[in-house]
């Protein structure tokens, strides 16, 4: 049963790059995404199920979960299972509530089958980064460029080879923030509708994140066609740390004393030291400790530059901290390309900048107050990865000869990924 989940993993794959691309573009599209499936399944089959790394933990808690929700199901009829209803306060419920509808189809434990779901969302969403980058102005060139180092970046691959949470939650997070530029596009109710199940799946992943791409996303809605100045957007920065991090000043409710119980619980200094401590052989010298006095504020300058340039090269660890130093030096050059690619940007439409910045900026800052361990900072960063490299994507796209630049060409004349008038036929 195992096998024919991921041939149906295919299958969904073909699908999902059939209806969403252009026939020229899928054809070069779909050999790339089998290939990253591929990859992600022997990944973990060899080294995270083969122990060749010994990685992971939280992986083997969600498979688990998903093994007694199936169980669950089986006595009682299908129902939702909520974190609470589970008495388990700190989990999440949506990966672990999908991964066991994959356990029951399999009549019980399926590694093979759910990671190969896992892996088959990792491929949808190097697909909406490919639309998102041509939404933003990106060149078919740069934005299948963006799609190709994605899909192979060793941070993403990693953590979406085995049932890792880290890949639902950039899923939601990229879908949220597509929406919200192209909001800023043109303004449809539809899209509005979009936004309430990918939110609530959010909440369902990591409740905080939510909140991040609440404010982005208003930009988007109120005021998609406004010119906004330097001070305008330091203003509303200043306004999104506020609300993600002292909520009460705007609000104080269920939800957001949910994600202040969440954020205080991670920024605790029983946690940072337990997450500091090498307590197995991976983590050996990827613990960080700071002289705070006990405020994770009072070192936030230091804190911000571990968690945006960590692991550093002169760094010492285990296999998997020396493996994600290949992926730090492919962010240092995502990174310095989005320095161009936003002030290209900023030229142009200053309303898709801002969205971006609005949730980069803030969910930074939010992993600088909780950074205690290199070799969790660099799975925790993956949305920001992710959003800051549409940037990259820019400052990647050239001119062809005699035609205009995507970026400075006027919004109304670049249509959506959606109105595209063909689709593709794979071959």
């Amino acid at each position: 049963m195992e096998l024919l989940v991921v041939v149906a993993a295919v299958a969904a794959l073909a699908f999902v790059v059939r209806v969403s691309l252009d026939a020229p573009v899928a054809r070069r599209v779909f050999p790339v995404l089998m290939l990253a499936l591929a990859v992600r399944l022997v990944v973990h089959v060899v080294l995270q199920r083969g122990a060749l790394i010994g990685y992971g933990g939280d992986n083997l808690w969600y498979e688990l979960w998903a093994v007694d929700i199936a169980d669950q199901w089986k006595l009682d009829g299908f129902s939702y299972v909520t974190a609470d209803s589970a008495g388990r306060p700190f989990s999440v419920a949506l990966p672990s509530n999908l991964l066991a509808v994959i356990v029951y189809l399999c009549g019980g434990p399926a590694p093979v089958a759910c990671t190969a779901f896992v892996g088959l969302l990792a491929c949808v969403l190097c697909v909406i980064m490919y639309r998102f980058a041509r939404l933003v102005g990106a060149d078919d060139r740069a934005a299948f460029r963006l799609l190709v180092v994605l899909a192979f970046m060793p941070a993403f691959l990693l953590h979406t080879s085995d049932t890792f949470k880290d890949g639902f939650n950039a899923l939601f997070v990229v879908a949220s923030l597509y929406v919200g530029v192209s909001l800023v596009r043109r303004f449809t109710f539809a899209k509005l509708l979009v936004l309430v199940p990918l939110l609530w799946a959010l909440w369902n992943v990591r409740p905080y994140m939510t909140f991040l791409c609440l404010l982005p996303l208003a930009v988007g809605i109120i005021a998609p066609k406004r010119v906004i100045s330097l001070r305008t957007l330091f203003a509303v920065t200043v306004a999104a740390v506020l609300l993600a991090f002292m909520p009460e000043v705007v609000v104080d409710n269920g939800p957001v004393e949910m994600m202040r119980e969440q954020m205080d619980y991670a920024q605790s200094q029983a946690v940072q030291r337990a997450n500091s401590t090498p307590r197995v052989w991976w983590r050996q010298g990827s613990g960080v400790q700071f002289d705070d006095g006990g405020n994770t504020w009072n070192s936030l300058g230091p804190r911000l530059v571990y968690t945006v340039l960590s692991p550093f090269p002169w760094t010492p660890g285990g296999f998997a901290l020396q493996f994600s130093k290949i992926d730090t030096c492919l962010w240092y050059l995502l990174l310095a390309a989005a320095v161009v690619g936003a002030r290209r940007l900023w030229r142009r439409e200053r309303g898709a900048v801002l969205v971006l910045l609005l949730f980069v900026v803030p969910a930074t800052v939010a992993y600088a107050t909780t950074m205690s361990n290199m070799g969790l900072i660099f799975r925790q960063r993956i949305p920001v990865v992710m959003v800051t490299s549409l940037l990259s994507a820019v400052a990647w796209t050239r001119s062809s000869p005699g035609e205009p630049d995507p970026v400075d060409t006027p919004p109304d004349a670049l249509p959506e990924p959606e109105e595209a008038p063909r689709r593709a036929v794979l071959t």
